[in-house]
């Protein structure tokens, strides 16, 4: 197995892209932000396409279709 295309190192490459991003968030820089949001946003699609998940129909089925607030509580004081 190449161990720079499996599961694992995508997700952590995501891991590291999140780190980026939260970095840049806590910096406030937005153009940062912006650069790393996309990041973010291709390794997602990366891990869904290693896994043949369709990401707009699950979207679509779950924020759409569905009722994903049922799912949401707000964090414990």
């Amino acid at each position: 197995m190449d161990l720079k295309s499996g599961s694992l190192f995508l997700l952590a490459v995501l891991f590291e892209e999140i780190g980026e991003l939260a970095e840049a968030v806590r910096k406030e820089k937005i153009e940062d932000v912006e650069e790393e949001l996309a990041d973010v946003l291709f390794m997602i699609l990366s891990l869904a396409n290693y896994f043949n998940v369709e990401p707009e129909k699950r979207l679509f089925e779950k924020y759409i279709e569905g009722d994903p607030s049922k799912n949401w509580d707000l964090p414990s004081a």
